[in-house]
C-alpha cells in the first residue's frame, strides 16, 4: 500500500466480494480471510495454512451441482475443493 492509498484510502478501491460469489474464471486478489461462527479462529487459520493468505491471487475454476455444490478454487498453484462455508469467509477483490 502507498503512502497516496493512506491518504486516500477509497481512491481506487474495487468492490469486494467474496470467494462464492466470484464468477469462474475470474482472477482476482484475497483482501481478507473471515472468521467462523463459534470456531475460534481454527478455520481461519486452516484457510491460511493452505495459502489463502491476504495479497495472494485466487480462481475459481468451476462449480459443481449448478453453484449448490463445492467449488474447485486455484490459489498460487495449489488446486482445492471447497465448501461454500470456507469460500463465504473469503474475501476476494476481482482483478
Amino acid at each position: 500500500m502507498s503512502a497516496a492509498d493512506l491518504l486516500h484510502p477509497g481512491r481506487h478501491a474495487r468492490p469486494a466480494v467474496t470467494l462464492d460469489q466470484l464468477p469462474v474464471r475470474t482472477l482476482a486478489t484475497i483482501r481478507e480471510i473471515h472468521c467462523a461462527r463459534h470456531d475460534g479462529g481454527a478455520l481461519k487459520r486452516r484457510l491460511m495454512e493452505l495459502g489463502f493468505v491476504p495479497g495472494e491471487r485466487v480462481q475459481v475454476l468451476r462449480r459443481v451441482f449448478a453453484g449448490r455444490g463445492p467449488l474447485a478454487v486455484r490459489v498460487g498453484t495449489s488446486t482445492f475443493a471447497m465448501r461454500r462455508l470456507e469460500s463465504s469467509l473469503i474475501e476476494v477483490v476481482p482483478a
